[in-house]
């Protein structure tokens, strides 16, 4: 079995329970859920601002993974609003482009903090 990896990343927001932001054991790669909080804390209140905040977060923990996009097999995605997926669908084609993952989309009543409308974590595998 290959050695499991458990990456902080500086500049992302801090767990708000004991996980890390992504793991990483040989060639795969998991991505806790990434949320709309900016590295100073903030929130925007727009769906759309958070989701471009998430995906950049998500894209971060990829990146120091050693992965992108293009290595991305799953995503899910939480909405508190499931109308809001034709709002963030454009951010999430514009990130994957030709590389689509399969996908999960679910509504949920409620995110970690109040404010929070979208959450989506990553499943990646390294050729």
């Amino acid at each position: 079995m290959p050695a499991i990896e458990r990456l902080m990343l500086d500049g992302q927001p801090e767990p708000v329970s004991h996980y890390c932001h992504a793991t990483k054991a040989g060639n795969l790669i998991w991505v806790s859920g990434t949320v709309g909080i900016t590295a100073n804390g903030s929130i925007p209140a727009d769906v759309v601002e958070q989701f471009e905040i998430a995906i950049a977060n998500m894209d971060a923990c990829l990146k120091a993974a050693g992965a992108g996009a293009e290595h991305v097999v799953k995503v899910t995605v939480y909405l508190t609003n499931i109308a809001d997926r034709t709002r963030i669908n454009p951010i999430r084609q514009r990130y994957f482009g030709p590389h689509r993952p399969a996908s999960s989309l679910v509504e949920v009543s409620a995110l970690v903090l109040p404010e929070l409308k979208v959450e989506i974590e990553a499943q990646a595998v390294l050729a």
